[in-house]
């Protein structure tokens, strides 16, 4: 047919082989064909569309086969003082007590690396050494104090050969509250090079010396009661935000701290606006779980203060009422930001400027735009909840994410050297394979 056509023109040489108005709709023929191309190829995420996307206000998560970690994690009887750290001096400690409450990220990490398939049982292929401790709930239960906590970490380090061998850089440790790393007195000396996951950030404002260094540490998720996590299965459900009592909520202890005193203040004023109950955590008057999670869904917006430190567990268990958190603390570090947009999903507001120029703000929200920003949430709560490396969305899933761009290809320590011929020796020229224990510590 081409040439049919062309030797018509080419014969009669009255019409133009392609006019401007051919040109132009052949550019947009073009045009149309590769935004339909780039729109069909475009890489999927949770929610496997591009409109989607930028609702969830996530990124995609790595696929499982595109991570290549291997993770040793230490046994409790293979290093002397370890089990200390598990189960306290007596060894009364048990993992069942410690899942509740802040630091029960220390024992469900722990639980669910024992169980993933990216653990490996041979130190000489690991990438990444994970070093098992539950050092905050024995504290908190009188199984450690401080100097033993101290110690015993040191005396448990020195038996690392691989620690040694890296300076740390390829140890995980995990401290789950508000202390951060602080909980072992000695980190600056000895793990200021390693992973530290915790969901606590810079703590500048209140110490000399932050402990978390956002180039090689990992925040965490705060640990939501596993009774709101579990789909099916939640101590309460969310309610219409037609049904809701009040505007916002502040669930808190006022612990003298500036923020949440002000809300306080706030919440005499606007009764009718700003609920505060004075929370009794002991006593005949103490707010059980149940209580404490229908006052929390009872609010469009659960404010999130400051209070020791710069992070807040209410933060994540707002998502699993469906109210829409409003961070008031400025220094605060979030998980997972390398995939997750955190303006979608929250409100954060200077804590210099609590006051009614707040619920005003909050107020002036309409109940659609609320309504989307608890959808939103509600798609990327999977993040925070402590679940296998094989789902599709869990914490574990993030921290994977994480871990896996910590690798290195090669690791040194101030104390470590090598010849020729690639082998590792110490300064006495001793061969890795050879060196004696206890490891003299870099």
């Amino acid at each position: 047919m081409w040439s049919n056509n062309k030797s018509r023109t080419m014969h009669h040489q009255q019409h133009p082989l392609c006019t401007r108005t051919h040109q132009i709709g052949s550019l947009l023929l073009v045009a149309a064909t590769f935004f339909f191309t780039r729109l069909l190829d475009a890489p999927c995420n949770l929610s496997s569309t591009v409109s989607q996307q930028k609702f969830l206000g996530i990124h995609r998560l790595p696929e499982s086969q595109e991570l290549s970690l291997k993770i040793y994690v230490y046994e409790a009887n293979e290093i002397d003082g370890l089990k200390e750290l598990l189960q306290g001096r007596e060894g009364k400690i048990t993992p069942e007590a410690c899942l509740k409450g802040q630091w029960g990220s220390q024992v469900k990490i722990h639980k669910l690396l024992l169980e993933s398939r990216y653990r490996t049982r041979k130190k000489e292929e690991a990438d990444l050494f994970f070093v098992p401790s539950y050092v905050k709930c024995a504290r908190m239960m009188g199984g450690l104090n401080d100097k033993e906590i101290n110690q015993t970490y040191v005396k448990v380090i020195s038996q690392m050969p691989y620690f040694r061998l890296s300076g740390g850089r390829n140890h995980i440790f995990v401290f789950p509250s508000g202390a951060g790393a602080h909980l072992f007195k000695s980190w600056a000396t000895y793990i200021n090079r390693s992973i530290i996951l915790t969901p606590e950030g810079d703590r500048t404002d209140k110490r000399d010396t932050s402990a978390f260094n956002t180039w090689k540490d990992i925040i965490i998720p705060g640990n939501v009661e596993d009774g709101m996590t579990k789909a099916g299965s939640t101590i309460v459900q969310p309610l219409p935000l037609s049904k809701r009592k009040y505007l916002a909520n502040y669930l808190g202890r006022a612990q003298g701290k500036a923020g949440r005193l002000q809300l306080i203040e706030l919440s005499k004023q606007f009764p009718e606006k700003l609920e505060c109950p004075d929370l009794k955590f002991s006593g005949g008057e103490k707010l059980g779980r149940k209580d404490y999670f229908e006052h929390l869904r009872n609010s469009k917006f659960c404010l999130a203060p400051r209070g020791e430190s710069s992070w807040t567990l209410r933060f994540y268990e707002s998502f699993f009422v469906e109210c829409v958190p409003v961070i008031l603390s400025d220094q605060i570090e979030l998980p997972f930001q390398n995939v997750i947009d955190y303006s979608q999903i929250s409100i954060k507001w200077p804590s210099s400027r609590i006051g009614p120029e707040l619920l005003q703000y909050l107020e002036s929200i309409p109940d659609e735009d609320i309504e989307a920003i608890i959808a939103r949430g509600r798609q990327v709560r999977c993040m925070w909840v402590y679940a296998s490396d094989s789902e599709p969305c869990s914490a574990m899933r993030g921290i994977m994410w994480e871990l896996q761009r910590k690798v290195r290809q090669f690791h040194q320590s101030t104390e470590t050297f090598w010849l020729h011929n690639g082998s590792i020796v110490n300064r006495n020229l001793v061969e890795f394979s050879n060196w004696n224990l206890p490891v003299p510590l870099p």
